[in-house]
């Protein structure tokens, strides 16, 4: 449902006055925040960044235009998604640099006002819908206008907007109001059990877009703000980390045995650890192994429990040592980097899905060296994942920016180690970074930032 407003489009700077401008220092960053007052006294507010670029020159600017709503955004109500949405934008639009979040007054329960609404919520208590409940006080389901916005987008010189939004009617009354919209972006927040029934009603009844899987809109680089949501939690800092990021990963015993003694990993670390590495293997352009890996577990390094496309599979063989016969060079499942040293001999006849490259060295590898020849093939998102001596080698050397390190509940007494590496006499010179834990089944995997420049 549209709103009832005019077809006809705005004089800039008819219906607002611009008041005052100041600074807002949020959690998400530091924004400009302007003050307007429209034709009514009502008073609204421009909360944005990046506008004063003189290079702005047109460019599609993302907006969000937010609705007042009281028990959402300010009082945390979980009856609407308005709260979250809020924030989610003001996180949108501080990654992306420049944006604005106009938050609109007298918007209140879709422009009923604080006290009608709450008489819709009594309503919707015995049963009746978000629509209905308007419907049966005498309103319209949605009674909002935006003029003011449209002012507002004026004043701000945005002339082009990519609207941050999932209804829309929103776009149709604004661009009725002549605001040229050229995208709608949709701005996802997961369901909450105490608003599902309510957003399905916006969904079935008022055209509101269907929510997008959660994980999808991982893959997607859209990170929801919904803070106790886990793959959130887990998984986004990791999405917005940019085009330049290491992480390392082992699964252990509680005694520090990645393996029994004689190699057997299978299994380790339980299931719902095995789907987290199969999700950050969706979000890495590589992962790498080195040879003792492949000749001990024959990986398929896919993923294989969840949706993503597979990285590229990258075995640092210094010496040759794997079978032609192991799964990485024999199916086509994923692309394969083979790294041999410089004298090993590469037969002729490879599957097209294996490429082959050259190390300096038939030693150890240098974690530097490695990442510098994966960065010239565009792989510069690398999983380590294994084995313990390969992700010791680039924890050592400081290539690591985020060391996931899931501990089973389990003794092996003897075995493969896990992380080792030439250690300090005094705790105090010991390697720390900030840590998240998170429960995954029974397993704990901890979360250990090693870069002060990573994203957190």
């Amino acid at each position: 449902m549209t709103s009832s407003i005019s077809n006809e489009p705005i004089s800039p700077l008819t219906g607002v006055d611009r008041i005052v401008e100041t600074r807002l220092p949020t959690r998400h960053g530091e924004f400009a925040m302007v003050g307007y007052e429209d034709h009514l006294g009502v008073a609204h507010v421009a909360i944005t960044v990046g506008l004063d670029d003189e290079t702005l020159n047109g460019e599609p600017v993302l907006v969000r235009i937010h609705s007042e709503c009281l028990t959402g955004d300010a009082l945390g109500s979980h009856r609407c998604d308005c709260g979250d949405q809020l924030d989610a934008a003001l996180a949108r639009i501080a990654q992306e640099g420049r944006g604005a979040v106009i938050y609109v007054r007298g918007h209140e329960g879709r422009g009923i006002g604080l006290l009608e609404k709450l008489r819709a919520y009594a309503l919707q208590d015995r049963g009746m819908d978000t629509v209905d409940a308007n419907l049966e006080l005498g309103h319209p389901a949605d009674a909002r206008s935006y003029e003011q916005s449209a002012h507002i987008l004026a004043d701000l010189s945005v002339t082009a907007v990519r609207l941050l939004s999932n209804n829309p009617a929103k776009q149709e009354a604004l661009e009725a109001l002549g605001v040229r919209i050229v995208d709608r972006v949709a701005l996802g927040v997961a369901d909450r059990p105490d608003n599902a029934r309510y957003l399905a009603t916006k969904r079935t009844r008022m055209r509101h877009d269907e929510p997008l899987d959660l994980w999808e809109r991982l893959l997607d680089g859209d990170v929801p703000t919904l803070r106790d949501d886990p793959l959130v939690q887990l998984y986004g800092p990791l999405v917005t980390a940019g085009p330049d990021l290491v992480i390392a990963q082992l699964g252990q015993s509680l005694d520090g045995f990645i393996a029994s003694r004689t190699g057997d990993a299978e299994f380790v670390t339980g299931p719902e650890d095995r789907l987290r590495l199969h999700r950050m293997r969706a979000l890495v352009d590589a992962v790498v192994v080195g040879a003792s890996t492949v000749i001990a577990d024959d990986p398929r390094l896919t993923v294989r429990d969840c949706a993503g496309d597979d990285p590229v599979r990258v075995v640092v063989d210094p010496q040759g040592r794997i079978p032609l016969t192991a799964h990485v060079l024999r199916e086509a499942d994923a692309p394969t980097l083979w790294l041999v040293g410089p004298d090993v001999a590469v037969p002729d006849s490879l599957p097209a899905h294996v490429t082959t490259g050259r190390l300096a060295t038939a030693g150890p590898t240098d974690p530097a060296e490695l990442l510098a020849l994966l960065a010239d093939r565009g792989l510069t998102r690398v999983l380590i994942e294994g084995g313990g001596r390969l992700v010791s080698a680039f924890v050592a050397a400081g290539e690591v920016d985020r060391l996931y390190l899931t501990t089973a509940p389990v003794l092996i007494g003897d075995g493969v180690p896990g992380l080792r590496f030439d250690g300090t006499d005094v705790m105090a010179e010991a390697l720390r970074g900030p840590v998240r834990r998170f429960a995954l089944g029974e397993d704990v995997c901890t979360e250990i930032l090693l870069q002060a420049g990573s994203t957190s």
